[in-house]
């Protein structure tokens, strides 16, 4: 079975725990989303994990296409945008700015427990490939100090924090930089 499969069914995008965690992210950023669409964003946004072999590797951005595209037929142009513009890779190769369902998803990342994730992305096999990913020589100047001891660490637990601590951060920074995302 396929990496992205495995994800999406007990892995760190699980069906039946990422999208109540986006949720989360989204009332931790903005209250409550009483808006029924947004529900079907947060539901759909990653399902064209599906059958990929790799997370992050080469052609992962595509991912957000087919979750985009039953959006739109489900739900119109504007909660289709969200989903395309939750994946910052995308958006960096198609020149768009990350929509607000993206700072929701990254602070999904930020508020599920160590306790939970780590043993859900270990069992789906992504475990080993994020921790490599977010070692490589690209991503080290986006951490702190403490971030990157942490990130550097063997133990899953401390890579997580450390990783989590980054994430939190730039959402952050995205928060105050980019109002217009911030407010809609």
């Amino acid at each position: 079975m396929k990496l992205g499969t495995k994800s999406l069914l007990w892995g760190a995008h699980a069906f039946f725990l990422h999208p109540f965690m986006v949720a989360r992210g989204w009332w931790h950023l903005w209250g409550a989303p009483r808006d029924p669409k947004l529900w079907i964003c947060f539901l759909l946004h990653d399902v064209g994990y599906l059958g990929l072999d790799e997370m992050d590797g080469e052609g992962s951005e595509n991912h957000v296409r087919l979750g985009a595209e039953i959006v739109r037929r489900l739900c119109g142009d504007r909660y289709s945008d969200e989903c395309y513009r939750h994946s910052r890779l995308w958006c960096r190769l198609n020149g768009r700015t990350i929509s607000r369902l993206c700072l929701a998803d990254k602070m999904a990342f930020v508020l599920t427990p160590a306790w939970l994730y780590l043993p859900m992305a270990n069992a789906s096999g992504e475990l080993q490939e994020y921790m490599d990913r977010s070692r490589e020589q690209k991503q080290l100047a986006s951490y702190s100090v403490d971030e990157l001891r942490l990130i550097r660490s063997d133990c899953p637990t401390e890579w997580l924090s450390g990783l989590q601590m980054c994430t939190y951060r730039w959402v952050q920074l995205q928060m105050v930089a980019s109002p217009q995302v911030a407010l809609k």
